[in-house]
């Protein structure tokens, strides 16, 4: 039984998420849906990719993965079907597949041409969802495009190093439920830079100089629980994607505060990292 999974920034509270999913169901009564996000921020290319990236290798191989963000069809905007790493995705070529491609070569990328044979100004409910189903039922990529041989990138998506080979600056790429602030330096990219030095993360309010594989880590917990420090204690990790994550540790922007609120981060901005 196929899965095709649901990825937009359509929200809750309007029909489009519906409508899509009752598409899905009048082709193809068998197929599995599953919500991945509906929450994520409009037009948010990057934080889009981050998601998808680490939710699409948990599900079996020959997944079909939808994406609706910023997928209006313009001349800048076309409409790409993609075969990576076992997986399908179904998007716009505005960059959101290219995280997952600096890491893994795609096997085939098509663009969409099946346009003229449906009317109209939703594309996901129509293009995105006819593709879907087509790949569903065993159906070809080339079925429904064109092969192309490159797809669009997020520009400075990758951290970088200075001259001197002493300082990695890299960005905020995404800020979770918890406030937490993933920025996009890779554990690998730290190793291979650092080659093990000392060194300082500085990012706005923040400084650390250690970084924890787990939240708990932080924690001492050979200290009685009345007299620890928790709540509220700072911390910097390698999260479960193994990018490197500045965090509160139990946050809750209603009390202790968030590390995005607490440390004054948002998206795009910098923290760097300087070895000694």
């Amino acid at each position: 039984m196929p899965i095709i999974t649901l990825t937009t920034d359509f929200g809750e509270k309007d029909h489009f998420a519906g409508a899509v999913k009752g598409a899905i169901y009048s082709e193809l009564p068998d197929v599995r849906i599953v919500d991945i996000s509906h929450s994520i921020s409009p037009f948010h290319i990057t934080e889009a990719a981050y998601i998808i990236q680490n939710a699409y290798r948990s599900f079996p191989k020959d997944t079909i993965h939808l994406i609706g963000i910023d997928s209006e069809l313009n001349p800048e905007n076309k409409h790409i079907a993609v075969y990576l790493d076992g997986h399908y995705f179904i998007c716009a070529n505005n960059g959101i597949i290219s995280m997952l491609a600096s890491e893994i070569k795609p096997e085939k990328i098509v663009e969409i041409n099946i346009h003229d044979r449906i009317e109209t100004n939703f594309p996901v409910l129509d293009v995105f969802v006819k593709v879907a189903c087509h790949i569903a039922r065993g159906g070809t990529l080339d079925v429904i495009g064109k092969s192309i041989a490159e797809i669009k990138e997020i520009r400075g998506l990758q951290p970088v190093v200075n001259s001197e080979n002493n300082q990695i600056v890299g960005n905020v790429i995404y800020i979770d439920n918890y406030g937490n602030v993933v920025s996009n330096i890779t554990k690998s990219f730290f190793e291979e830079v650092g080659k093990g030095r000392k060194f300082t993360i500085q990012a706005r309010r923040a400084t650390f100089e250690s970084i924890f594989t787990n939240y708990s880590d932080a924690i001492n917990f050979d200290v009685p629980a009345d007299k620890r420090e928790e709540d509220g204690k700072k911390l910097a990790l390698w999260n479960s994607s193994k990018y490197l994550e500045l965090a509160i540790y139990k946050s809750n922007p209603s009390t202790v505060g968030s590390a995005s609120t607490l440390f004054g981060l948002e998206y795009w901005d910098t923290i760097s990292i300087n070895f000694n």
